[in-house]
């Protein structure tokens, strides 16, 4: 099956408008690697208070306990944030993949690439507001100084 060629300006314009999504990836890949370095902070947290426990006293092992349920939760959050944030990355790289498909064959896909651009906002929006959550939990669990 023989592809019909599209034109060079219509390959430019294309592009052009992919800039955008692409920016959008780059700002995905930080936010992305931020709550990677969060999760594995958190991860490394539960590891030391989980050693703790054995050798812990009641009072000790009861806060303990309190503390690491709050990690488990954080770390839960910041999965569903990356979960989220990488399904964003996905739509996105699907949208321009679409456009290219579209700049090539002789349909109309805007409002498949509509779709497709609105649900990764909705699955950025999503990212954002779990990652919050967990910045919250994070916040309120905040302990300065002697206990």
């Amino acid at each position: 099956m023989a592809f019909p060629q599209a034109h060079v300006p219509e390959i430019a314009q294309v592009i052009q408008l992919s800039v955008a999504p692409v920016f959008l990836l780059a700002g995905l890949g930080a936010l992305i690697n931020a709550m990677s370095t969060r999760l594995g902070r958190v991860i490394d947290r539960a590891r030391l208070l989980e050693a703790e426990l054995p050798a812990a006293e009641a009072a000790r092992g009861a806060w303990l306990h309190r503390e690491l349920a709050t990690l488990s939760t954080r770390a839960r959050l910041i999965g569903r944030a990356i979960a989220l944030s990488v399904l964003c990355a996905l739509l996105v790289t699907v949208l321009i993949a679409l456009a290219f498909v579209d700049a090539f064959l002789a349909t109309d896909l805007s409002v498949l690439l509509a779709v497709i651009f609105v649900a990764a906002l909705v699955a950025f929006s999503g990212a954002l507001v779990v990652f919050l959550r967990e910045i919250f939990i994070a916040t309120a669990s905040l302990r300065i100084g002697p206990h």
